[in-house]
């Protein structure tokens, strides 16, 4: 992935996808660059409209929905929130009627 994401990089800063640059993009961030790899890439990429593949991407499209189920999520955790708040609260109430108890045996 590294290799497209350097690939990438290139065409978003008007760069040309060659193997010279992108040798330089991989080896700039680190990594060791397998020239054959390299050449693949470039080949691969010789004969494609990037932006166009941008557009047509289907991750683009499914991005925006997301949030929205993210939003039912919530609301589903605060009747959970309420529910814990009430337990709590039982438990409370049940140790004090307990140290009441404990406190008639010795008071």
């Amino acid at each position: 992935m590294e290799y497209i994401y350097a690939a990438m990089l290139l065409h978003k800063a008007g760069k040309d996808i060659n193997e010279e640059n992108l040798t330089q993009v991989l080896t700039a961030a680190g990594i060791n660059p397998d020239a054959v790899r390299v050449k693949a890439v470039v080949a691969s990429l010789a004969e494609v409209d990037i932006d166009e593949a941008i557009k047509s991407a289907p991750t683009m499209m499914a991005a925006p929905a997301a949030p929205v189920a993210a939003a039912p999520a919530a609301e589903e955790a605060k009747p959970k929130e309420e529910e814990k708040k009430k337990k709590e609260e039982e438990e409370k109430k049940k140790e004090e009627e307990a140290l009441e108890g404990l406190g008639a045996l010795f008071g």
